[in-house]
């Protein structure tokens, strides 16, 4: 049996046995280490061993959690996330306000909305501010406060029409439990300074986005697509400048990390402006709120019951990029209706099968000189049903295609379908890359991440350089490639066409080399003498259990 930890902790924790060279053990709250007496093992805790505190933003989502009591985590959601907008504005605007009002000798007039508007910062009224609220937190009425106070917000700015929640007052939200979450939210920041408030704010909100998407499982997919993947396709385009599109945005996740790559890469965030559509409106909320902490303009983000295929909100649009991440497989996506549309320049996709009619339209909304980076069940790289493999030669044939790379499993929160990218571009003869034309590059991930729990992997920042460096060197001018076996090729056009224009990467990157260095009697014979140790070890063990167990009177 393995020995168990002696120390007095709220809990026991069982430790493994066969531990050697006596070794420091991690056993939760303690760090410790051991020493041997008889056939026990007797843990001590080292005097100055410090508890690892964990980041604001695990805190917070463990304090909030357990706050929710017996209320679903998707109505959840909107009640956090909307009182952290509700901090973020508010913050904002106490800070202008406190500039104003310094300067009122000079004439500023801190209740002038139109200070606030030629700041690009929302006006608050008296009775919506976070210290009016929060003074508010400890009555029975707060969620009438709060949801009055969202009320206020969205008639003084008109860009915040239908977007705030107001949820606040229903019977299922105990009074006590919002009063404590509004607490907090208030604690959010505490100790930064206001400058580093809304950057705080903005990944806390982030944050709390990706753990509500766990914890609704299959729904949360709808509005999240998992960060790892993401950042892949913004470090693989490398967004600078230019239009962003996403006809299918979520909760805006594509838009948050094309402006992070920009500042990271000591660029202005105003030089990419930001394009969206989404269809559910409660997703689209959480967009623009997860936009507007983080100063993004979201005026191009728009939102209509019928989607991009039967109402294109951008319909002129020509994108510079276009990162995306389209439901997988969509049957329902009224393809009967739109046989005739001219977006279809490369043949009519299968009403059945919404995959290559977001390709279309993807190359429709693409620049001259425009890319896109999207996100497709596996399956549309071989599937023939319907004329997709018409269209997929056709995409093949016009040079659109610049690159695939296969993705590992559980990657993402709604399905289990293995997907893979897509990496679409006009101008892959005559753009600022070198000529690709007769080329197309094939990566295969699969082998890459690490699980998170068990149900769900994700990509570290380890892997995604390693996809994106093998992409930039393979397009770049100065860039150095070379295919690697079992992970990387680059293909001519006519031999993809020879394999019937097949587009999996297993097919063309093979097998990984094997180890030359190798030596299969060398390793057995190692393995076996070390196994040979441990069952004279266990024999052992085993003898000094039993002469220990003679001893005992009973």
């Amino acid at each position: 049996m393995a020995p168990r930890c002696r120390l007095p902790l709220k809990g026991r924790h069982v430790l493994r046995a066969g531990l050697r060279n006596r070794p420091r053990v991690v056993c939760h709250c303690h760090v410790v280490k051991y020493r041997r007496c008889r056939w026990r093992y007797i843990y001590m805790a080292r005097k100055n061993a410090l508890p690892v505190e964990e980041p604001l933003e695990r805190q917070l989502w463990k304090a909030a959690d357990k706050l929710r009591k017996n209320i679903d985590a998707a109505e959840y959601k909107h009640i956090v996330l909307g009182l952290i907008f509700l901090k973020y504005i508010s913050d904002a605007f106490e800070e202008l306000y406190a500039r104003l009002k310094s300067d009122e000798a000079g004439g500023a007039d801190p209740e002038d909305k139109d200070e606030y508007l030629a700041e690009n910062v929302f006006f608050v009224p008296q009775d919506a501010r976070w210290t009016f609220l929060q003074s508010k937190a400890r009555l029975p009425q707060v969620g009438k406060f709060t949801d009055d106070a969202m009320d206020a917000i969205e008639k003084e700015n008109s860009s915040l029409k239908g977007v705030l929640p107001k949820v606040y007052a229903r019977q299922n939200l105990d009074p006590a439990s919002l009063g404590g979450l509004i607490d907090l939210v208030g604690n959010i920041a505490l100790g930064d300074t206001k400058a580093r408030s809304a950057d705080v704010l903005g990944h806390v909100f982030e944050y709390f986005l990706g753990e509500f998407a766990l914890a609704e499982g299959k729904k949360g997919g709808q509005f999240y697509t998992p960060g790892s993947i993401v950042e892949l396709l913004v470090e693989m385009l490398e967004p600078y400048n230019g239009r962003v599109f996403d006809p299918c945005c979520g909760s805006g996740g594509m838009f948050v990390q094309s402006e992070k790559f920009v500042e990271k890469r000591r660029g202005r965030v105003n030089d990419i402006s930001i394009y969206g559509q989404e269809s559910n409106q409660t997703t689209w909320r959480l967009c623009k709120m997860n936009l507007a902490i983080r100063g993004i303009d979201s005026s191009q983000v728009k939102w209509n019951n019928e989607g991009s295929f039967l109402n294109d909100a951008h319909k002129d649009l020509k994108a510079d990029y276009i990162i995306a991440n389209p439901p997988f497989n969509v049957s329902d996506w009224s393809g009967d209706l739109l046989r005739g549309d001219g977006r279809w320049k490369y043949g009519v996709p299968p009403a059945g099968n919404a995959n290559f009619a977001w390709l279309q339209h993807f190359v429709y909304h693409l620049s001259p000189v425009g890319q896109a980076g999207v996100v497709l069940a596996k399956g549309a790289l071989t599937s023939k049903t319907g004329g997709e493999g018409d269209i997929r030669k056709a995409l093949i044939e016009e040079g659109l295609i610049d690159c695939i790379v296969n993705l590992p499993a559980k990657l993402f929160l709604n399905t289990q379908i293995p997907a893979a990218l897509w990496f679409l571009n006009r101008s892959r003869a005559n753009g600022k890359f070198r000529d690709r034309g007769k080329n197309i590059l094939f990566i295969d991930a699969r082998n890459l991440g690490h699980l998170i729990n068990r149900r769900t992997r994700e990509l570290s920042a380890g892997d995604i350089r390693k996809i994106a460096d093998t992409y930039h060197n393979w397009r770049n001018p100065d860039g150095i490639y070379e295919d690697v076996a079992g992970f990387c090729a680059s293909i001519t056009i006519e031999r993809v066409k020879e394999l019937d224009y097949v587009l999996t990467p297993g097919r063309y990157v093979g097998l990984p080399d094997e180890e030359d260095d190798f030596n299969f009697a060398e390793r057995f014979g190692a393995l076996k003498a070390e196994l040979e140790d441990q069952l004279k070890e266990e024999a052992r063990l085993n003898e000094v259990i039993r002469e220990n167990l003679a001893g005992i009177k009973y």
